[in-house]
């Protein structure tokens, strides 16, 4: 087997580089959790293997609402006892999980999968309003909560949803400002994230 100029193996040197690549991992983070795996007994190791191998190739985006799953349809879409007259709509999946973890949503979901951003050529088709749209016009949804990212691209993104979902004659809310401007969804506690969904304010 070669090796790096620095004399470390190449599958180790190849390893931390996938590694720092990573968000928040840095070369002396992924350093220390590569040789981390290399003293793990092998199971552990094949076992983070195949949960990674198994990500890629088993989740999908659901059918209705674009959140993750291993199947046609989340989870959240499948239980009957969810209020699917009650459609919180966010920017991506781990927004979803963030908002389940504080038990106050008993409806259902729509991601967006992004927010827009011209900057970024980012446009309302490249996200899933469209399908939004659609679920609305069906007539079954009474009201559905903006919970975009209180931050200039989360706030336009809401904008626009407003002016194509207020045609249709739905409620629309936003979360009320318990979460910070320019913070995000995902580094929300709870209490923060309780405070903005129950004091959601009426947009039209």
């Amino acid at each position: 087997m070669s090796e790096s100029v620095r004399g470390i193996p190449e599958s180790l040197a190849r390893l931390m580089a996938s590694l720092s690549s990573l968000p928040g991992i840095g070369p002396r983070s992924a350093e220390r959790i590569a040789f981390h795996l290399l003293r793990a007994p092998r199971d552990e190791a094949l076992a983070l293997a195949d949960a990674i191998r198994s990500i890629k190739e088993s989740l999908r985006h659901c059918s209705q609402c674009f959140n993750l799953t291993e199947e046609d349809l989340c989870p959240i879409c499948r239980d009957p006892r969810r209020d699917r007259s009650f459609v919180v709509v966010v920017e991506q999946p781990k927004d979803v999980m963030l908002l389940e973890q504080t038990g106050l949503i008993q409806g259902v979901y729509h991601v967006l999968m992004g927010h827009i951003a011209p900057l970024e050529n980012v446009g309302p088709a490249d996200l899933t309003i469209g399908a939004l749209v659609e679920r609305v016009k069906q007539g079954a949804i009474r009201e559905v909560l903006v919970a975009t990212n209180p931050t200039m691209e989360g706030d336009g993104t809401a904008l626009y949803i407003q002016s194509v979902l207020e045609p249709l004659g739905v409620k629309l809310s936003r979360l009320a400002r318990g979460l910070a401007v320019g913070s995000q969804v995902e580094y929300a506690s709870r209490a923060m994230l309780e405070a903005a969904i129950k004091g959601r304010t009426s947009i039209s």
